[in-house]
């Protein structure tokens, strides 16, 4: 099976890398605005502020960070990164051991490890170029994906259960430990890597900043995937704290209740990861990226009508699990179409502007969406996203590009 072949021992302490932080971070999932309610006994503004205004400042700390990782060996970078992010989640419990923990430091948290997250997820997917043969990309992207998702079912449960029994801060520290020990993985993969060499100007230019947004926007596949990604997950996550405060107050919903209606249909991530092969092998990327990302529109629309009891249990796993089927299948080709038609020395910032364009929009329109269900209330304002939703396919190219571009077909003339 495709899902099987194997990559190679440096892929595997990658992927080992990987895994152990993305474990660590689901088991840390909601960490700060628990401890903002329970411990700094913050209000819903503040808690709001929290996850919009760390994900939209983190996204402009970001922004040099493209030009900066492109011209830096990878591994080195993905290293820094881990251990900044291991820093800054240590410093909230040694904090709230010292009685100093206050709000201001959980915000400056929240921006540090929003702009590492954007730049090791750009160091790393210009890594996986160079370490993976390309017709083993959407491989290496599926086993990404269907790791993330297990770790999305499995932690938050634990995690749940873990801040129960030891307090808020243990997920905290569990978090900030998964770091380090990736930190330790990726140097453990070894080899040697290549120091990439600057065209023109030695030093960071202003313009270098917009090179990703450049490349994508002139690219006519690219171009609309990106004003896809910041209308779907803009839209998506929007709703999402709309829907806590829905279920858990208006229905009626128990803690558990929420997490098992969350946890539960994370199970389609690894069947929709595990699909891509698959699919691409028989339809090709372009009609996959066509169908499934309509399809993943269609669902969200159904959560507007959920009501109390197990007829809502049901109807929100239901819709969740098709949702995350079809995103995990999606994003996993959308990962590798991205690294196929970018050129080495541009991926870093490609993925950087990507992160930053998506991370400013989730931002933006959770805030927006938080007033208008202030004006409506938030069964209206889940409707009217899962509305707008419906139209975000007219968003996904009509026509397919072949992979590469004249950068990389002139070098393989040579």
């Amino acid at each position: 099976m495709p899902g099987r072949r194997a990559l190679g021992r440096r892929f595997g302490w990658l992927w080992a890398a990987f895994a152990v932080s993305s474990y660590g971070t689901w088991l840390g999932f909601g960490a700060f605005p628990l401890i903002a309610i329970v411990v700094l006994h913050s209000g819903p503004t503040q808690v709001a502020v929290l996850a919009a205004a760390g994900r939209a400042v983190g996204a402009m700390v970001a922004v040099p960070l493209g030009p900066w990782v492109e011209f830096r060996r990878k591994r080195p970078v993905m290293i820094a990164m881990d251990l900044t992010r291991c820093a800054a989640m240590v410093s909230v419990p040694v904090a709230f051991a010292f009685g100093v923990l206050g709000f201001a430091q959980l915000l400056v948290v929240s921006v540090v490890v929003a702009a590492a997250n954007i730049a090791f997820n750009a160091a790393s997917g210009a890594f996986v170029k160079t370490l993976v043969p390309r017709e083993d990309l959407l491989v290496a992207n599926g086993r990404f994906e269907s790791t993330m998702w297990t770790a999305s079912m499995v932690g938050p449960p634990l995690g749940g259960a873990a801040i129960g029994i030891f307090g808020p801060m243990t997920t905290v520290v569990a978090d900030a430990v998964s770091y380090l020990l990736s930190a330790l993985g990726i140097r453990a993969i070894g080899g040697t890597e290549r120091r990439p060499e600057r065209t023109g100007t030695p030093r960071l230019r202003a313009g270098d900043l917009l090179e990703g947004w450049r490349h994508i926007l002139a690219h006519p596949t690219l171009r609309p995937l990106l004003l896809n990604a910041i209308a779907v997950n803009g839209l998506i996550m929007a709703s999402e704290p709309l829907l806590a405060v829905l279920l858990l107050g208006r229905l009626g919903f128990a803690p558990w209740q929420y997490g098992l209606v969350f946890a539960a249909p994370c199970v389609g991530g690894l069947i929709g990861s595990r699909l891509a092969h698959r699919f691409v092998t028989r339809f090709g990327q372009h009609q996959v990226i066509r169908t499934v990302g309509a399809l993943r529109a269609c669902w969200p629309i159904g959560l507007a009508f959920v009501r109390p009891g197990v007829p809502g249990i049901v109807l929100i796993i239901a819709v969740q699990f098709g949702l995350v089927t079809c995103c995990a299948l999606y994003n996993t080709v959308l990962a590798t179409h991205r690294l196929e038609h970018t050129a080495p020395d541009r991926v870093a910032r490609t993925l950087s502007a990507w992160s930053v364009s998506t991370s400013a929009s989730i931002a933006a329109m959770t805030a927006v969406w938080g007033l208008l269900a202030a004006a409506t209330g938030p069964r209206t304002a889940i409707a009217i996203a899962g509305v707008l939703l419906l139209a975000t396919p007219l968003l996904l190219p009509h026509r397919e590009k072949a992979p590469g571009n004249s950068r990389e077909q002139a070098a393989s003339l040579t």
